[in-house]
């Protein structure tokens, strides 16, 4: 019989007095939850911060307990508990309570990049607790090792329950010596657990801050012993102290003859012992002056004496400023945290790329910090430099450059700008261990290099170095530190300075320093005469090196010291005696070159191009910038003669590749950050340039030009020197005696009677240009006439002329 509906419903309900199917099994499948109440809600919800709230009650009821009287009963017990439990550990109890409250507060805030479990606050609870095992312990052994039958007092003072389980269990098995050995063991697992921080990072941190310490207090000693040696006896003669009042603060004192490096007189030197590496530091403190009219020990008879005064003034001292004028920066903190979130997420963004890397070290730079990063077997370099753009935007980064690999390592570098940059001053280099050891006038600050090192260059040893950079990259101010720093370390008998700086407005800070040779130059046609001046100063300090028989300026300025300190002041040269008088370096700094080579272009190439090839032996020195580092600027013949460069950020991958000969100068951030070749090594160097402001500088200065008025030295090079044209080399020269060829060109043209450039062409085997030349200077000295136009010129000269002018002109030769 069919079941009728109602039938078929009532057998469907479940029987009377059956329970209901259980929560979560397989019948009530397709129930819908029930719905929490609303205190389970808000427990679930805040559950970290409850518990994070209630321990840090329970931290500052304990403190109340611990460190007074103030707990009452609960206060008391905890007092009792904790005493018996840790001991003298109960004074830490309060403080590591407060911190589990906070971190399981703070635990529930904690980013995805710190999912690890090494973030987690069971596991910093954990380190926690073994630092304090750690601790009750070593006060265990400390208080003697008490047992049950000293008391619950002895406990309290020692290391409680804990300290008498972990420290004499260790002692018992290992003695006093190893249960210590373990115990700090223990704490070190502990507190890598509680801080997250890895032991490499620990002893890096301690090194660095013992370094600092140590750099502080060596600085602080040199200080005090410039203040104490920078006070001079003034020569009642000289009338400085009158005239211009005490020497101005920030100075300090150096004999003004010889001007060796370290400023003291050459005359108390022993004539057997000749500097073997060029000049003395300049950090050498001088004695102080002498009056003028006491004898000195050594010196030289009444005549040679008067002939040594003729080279050099010996009646006053220079000061070089103080180094306390040039401002410092405090030590600044390293975000540790954000340094390992971006190592984890550049490993995160190779292994997304299928690119299998272990970041082995992290060095962070002023600027920059470097992630080392170790490639597993099988995966080649190319890959990691293919994904530069990918590394960028995975640390959300502007630009990455990559060294693949680095220099002498088996590991690639990925540089990576820091979100917030240290300041690197001068001050800081000046007073750093890398300036204390610079020994040479020509070692000048650049900046700190990548691993934080003060970098100090020697341009005697590269010997020439070209500078490029965009507006803003820091060309300007790594010139700035280049000259402040020879201002600092050296006096104008040292180093003398040519300053080009067709801006008008970046050297002229500079007007009035001792050490300049002439005003700062600001018109580009006077600054290719400057050059060629100083082409004609180079030869002749090869002529005089030739004379007295030395090969470089070196050995010259030490034949004078010996000299001078023998009491002679002579040395023989061709038939005749040569007065010696020190040669001081001498550096020209171009602040921007295409202007010059917008207006004068050969004759500004043809200067550098000499003094490139020959002016390092005679100490003449070439800094030269551009911020347009193109073909038709930075020639190949420039190029090919100053082998060290210094590139700051450029516009394009071509801009970097005309400086640096590679890619890498594009991917540069600006001010001051810049890659280094010095022509030793084909790998560029990454330096955070050295900052000095304009007062600095304004300080500096002021210090020579107080000294420069009292001296009132004439400058070398004249206005009549600046407006010579400068006529150098033989590539568009006027002079009639620049062509080795003229001669032979002359007897050609004379002896056939036919002023034909064709002629010389094939009889001299020139090309077109250089028998056009030898015809123009044929004409200039009267020998043809002028051009024609296709007919060959007009010889002027007969042969028998030509022969009583060659005949005048050995006459003349073998005469002088």
């Amino acid at each position: 019989m069919a079941k009728s509906p109602s039938g078929a419903n009532r057998s469907d309900a479940p029987p009377r007095g059956s329970k209901p199917p259980a929560r979560g099994g397989n019948a009530g499948a397709g129930a819908p939850p029930e719905e929490p109440s609303a205190l389970a809600g808000f427990y679930r919800a805040y559950r970290a911060e409850i518990w994070g709230l209630l321990v840090f009650v329970l931290a500052l009821l304990s403190a109340l307990g611990v460190y007074g009287d103030f707990g009452g009963l609960v206060g008391k017990a905890f007092r009792r508990a904790a005493g018996v439990t840790v001991g003298w550990g109960r004074l830490l109890v309060p403080p590591a309570l407060a911190a589990v409250g906070v971190l399981l507060v703070v635990g529930r805030s904690r980013t995805p990049t710190e999912s690890d479990d090494d973030r987690r606050p069971s596991v910093r609870i954990l380190g926690g607790c073994l630092v304090m095992t750690t601790l009750a312990g070593i006060l265990h052994l400390a208080a003697g090792r008490p047992t049950w039958g000293d008391g619950l007092a002895d406990f309290e003072g020692a290391g409680g329950y804990v300290g008498f389980a972990s420290g004499g269990a260790l002692a018992l098995l290992a003695g006093v010596a190893g249960a210590v050995v373990v115990l700090v063991a223990i704490g070190l697992l502990g507190w890598l657990a509680l801080s997250g921080m890895s032991l490499g990072t620990v002893a890096r941190g301690v090194w660095w801050g013992l370094r600092r310490i140590g750099l502080g207090l060596a600085a602080v000693v040199r200080l005090v012993v410039s203040d104490r040696r920078s006070e001079p006896e003034e020569d009642p003669a000289d009338g400085a102290g009158t005239a211009d009042g005490p020497a101005a603060e920030g100075e300090t004192t150096s004999g003004r003859r010889p001007p060796g490096v370290a400023g003291q007189p050459p005359v108390v030197l022993p004539a057997a012992a000749p500097l073997s590496g060029g000049p003395r530091p300049a950090k050498q403190a001088p004695p102080p002056a002498e009056p003028s009219g006491e004898s000195r020990p050594g010196r030289a008879p009444a005549a040679a004496a008067a002939q040594v005064a003729a080279a050099g003034d010996d009646s006053g001292q220079w000061r070089r400023p103080n180094l306390g004028i040039l401002k410092r920066t405090p030590a600044q903190e390293v975000d540790g945290r954000l340094i390992s979130e971006r190592g984890r997420a550049l490993e995160a963004a190779l292994a997304a790329h299928g690119v299998e890397a272990t970041l082995a070290d992290v060095v962070v730079g002023p600027t920059v910090s470097r992630y080392e990063l170790v490639l597993a077997e099988g995966v080649k370099v190319a890959r990691i430099t293919a994904l530069s753009r990918d590394i960028a935007y995975a640390l959300a980064s502007a630009e990455v450059r990559i060294l693949a690999p680095i220099p002498g390592r088996q590991a690639i570098g990925v540089e990576v700008p820091n979100p917030a940059r240290h300041a690197v001053t001068l001050g800081d280099i000046l007073a750093s261990e890398a300036a204390a050891a610079a020994s040479h006038p020509l070692d000048v600050a650049l900046g700190r290099d990548i691993t934080g090192q003060a970098v100090m260059a020697n341009l005697g040893r590269m010997p020439h170095i070209l500078i490029a950079g965009a507006t803003g990259s820091g060309k300007s101010s790594s010139l700035n530190s280049i000259i402040t720093t020879i201002l600092m370390r050296c006096t104008p008998e040292q180093v003398r300075l040519i300053l080009v700086d067709p801006k008008m407005v970046e050297m002229r800070q500079y007007a009035n320093v001792p050490h300049l040779l002439t005003q700062p130059v600001i018109d580009p046609k006077k600054a290719a005469n400057a050059l060629g001046w100083a082409v004609r100063e180079m030869e002749r300090r090869y002529e005089l090196l030739s004379r007295v028989g030395c090969r470089d300026i070196t050995g010259y300025n030490e034949m004078y010291e010996a000299s001078l300190a023998a009491g002679d002041g002579e040395a023989a040269g061709d038939d005749e005696e040569e007065t010696l008088k020190r040669l001081p370096f001498i550096v020209i700094v171009v602040d921007e070159l295409s202007d010059l080579m917008m207006v004068a272009p050969r004759e500004v190439e043809d200067a550098i191009w000499r003094l490139a090839q020959m002016a390092r032996a005679v100490g003449v020195h070439l800094v030269i910038a551009t911020q347009r580092p193109s073909t038709n600027v930075i020639t190949g013949v420039i190029k090919a003669n100053i082998p060290a460069r210094m590139a700051m950020s450029v516009s394009s991958l071509t801009d970097s590749r005309v400086i640096l000969d590679q890619a890498g100068a594009e991917r540069l951030v600006g001010n001051g950050d810049m890659l280094l070749l010095d022509g030793t090594a084909g790998t560029p160097r990454r330096i955070q340039g050295a900052w000095v402001s304009e007062e600095e500088i304004r300080r500096v200065t002021a210090v020579w030009r107080r000294q420069n008025v009292r001296r009132s030295e004439p400058e070398a090079i004249t206005a009549e020197d600046l407006a010579t044209p400068s006529v150098v080399g033989n590539r568009d020269s006027g002079d009639p005696d620049d062509d080795e060829l003229l001669e032979a060109a002359m007897e050609l043209v004379v002896d056939s009677q036919l002023g034909s450039t064709s002629m010389l062409q094939r009889k001299l085997r020139v090309g077109f240009a250089r028998a056009g030349r030898l015809m123009d200077l044929l004409e200039q000295r009267g020998v043809v006439g002028p051009s024609e136009g296709s007919k060959a010129r007009e010889v002027l000269m007969t042969p028998q002329e030509f022969a009583t002018e060659q005949a005048a002109a050995h006459r003349v030769g073998g005469s002088s």
